[in-house]
């Protein structure tokens, strides 16, 4: 009698007369490696993003040149051939909300626009801790470029919509 047993990415088996045996699982068995390779390319996204920082804000920018907030999202996320919509409004239906309390690197943070009740502000998660958490985007108006702020800006927690994840 063969005796197979699958648990957290390890084969246990037991052949008659024999000792048990522990083979590793290739790496698209482990659920333990789907996670890591997540979490990799999370912080793969932020590092990226990070690289950008003080590039100029452009109105319509998306290329290292200068960025718009959805345009600097767009290609960040491009960079790692994940496809996002090129505009704010856009991500109002896209991806899936998730609560501030639960987000993580690589997540994306909707806001308001400063003069319109739309949304018209997007930024990329670079520290998870709810709603002090920061993100990275390119910001307009007074630091005219990208920057990192912290969701407890009162700027932003009121102008807060929702948390997305696309990952």
């Amino acid at each position: 009698m063969l005796l197979i047993i699958f648990s957290l990415g390890f084969v246990f088996y037991e052949k008659p007369d024999a000792v048990n045996t522990q083979v590793q699982l290739p790496e698209t068995v482990s659920p333990l490696a789907a996670v890591e390779k997540d979490d990799s390319l999370k912080n793969s996204i932020v590092d990226y993003g990070i690289e950008f920082l003080g590039t100029p804000y452009v109105t319509a920018g998306s290329g290292r040149d200068g960025f718009d907030c959805s345009g600097f999202v767009h290609f960040v996320f491009r960079h790692f051939n994940i496809k996002v919509p090129r505009t704010t409004a856009d991500f109002q239906n896209f991806g899936r909300e998730i609560p501030v309390e639960h987000v993580q690197k690589g997540d994306l943070l909707l806001f308001l626009s400063p003069t319109r009740n739309v949304v018209g502000h997007i930024g990329i998660v670079t520290s998870e801790n709810g709603r002090e958490s920061q993100f990275i985007h390119a910001s307009s108006e007074p630091e005219m470029k990208v920057i990192f702020t912290d969701l407890s800006k009162p700027s932003y927690t009121r102008r807060f919509v929702k948390a997305i994840r696309v990952i």
